[in-house]
C-alpha cells in the first residue's frame, strides 16, 4: 500500500513523501492516527503540487541548515553535570542537555534529532552525537562533559 506522510517518522520517511507500507500498519496505525493518508492519484497530483509552489522555500531552510551544519561540526559544546571525585556524573547526559548547550551558543537544534553515540554518558570527557537539522542535512556534535562549579 502506498501512503503520503504528513510528518517525519523514524525510519520510515520525511513529511510529503510517499512510501511503500505493509497494509495493516497504513490502515490500522498510520492513517487512524493522522500521520499519513492514502496515495490516491488525485492525492499524488495535489502533493505535486505542493512540492512545486514548496521548493524555493525549502532551498532557503536547507542553506541555513547547511550553514548551521557548518558552525556545528567546528565547535565544542560545554555541557555541566554534576560529578563526584572520581569524575563520574550523577545520572546521565541526555539529549535536552545538549540541545539546551547548543541553543546558549547561538543554534537552535530539535531534541528529537539528536542521536548520542555510543552508550549512556555517565563520566567526565569528550563524546559526539549526530544531529539531523534537515530532511538532507546532518551534523555532528562535539560536547565535553565537565563538572560543575
Amino acid at each position: 500500500m502506498k501512503i503520503i506522510l504528513k510528518e517525519n517518522i523514524e525510519n520510515l520517511g520525511f513529511k510529503d513523501e510517499i512510501v511503500e507500507v505493509k497494509n495493516g500498519y497504513g490502515r490500522n496505525f498510520l492513517i487512524p492516527r493522522g500521520v499519513a493518508s492514502l496515495a490516491t492519484k488525485s492525492a499524488v497530483k495535489v502533493l505535486e503540487e505542493n512540492l512545486k509552489q514548496r521548493a524555493v522555500k525549502d532551498a532557503k531552510t536547507k542553506d541555513a541548515a547547511l550553514k548551521t551544519a557548518a558552525a556545528l561540526n567546528e565547535m565544542v559544546v560545554k555541557v555541566e553535570a554534576k560529578a563526584g571525585e572520581k569524575g563520574k556524573i550523577f545520572g546521565s547526559i541526555n539529549t535536552i542537555q545538549i540541545a539546551e548547550a547548543v541553543e546558549k551558543l547561538g543554534h537552535t537544534v530539535d531534541r528529537k534529532y539528536i542521536k548520542i553515540r555510543g552508550e549512556q554518558i555517565k563520566s567526565l570527557g569528550n563524546y559526539e552525537a549526530d544531529v539531523r537539522l534537515h530532511k538532507d542535512v546532518a551534523a555532528t556534535i562535539k560536547f565535553e562533559v565537565v563538572a560543575e562549579k
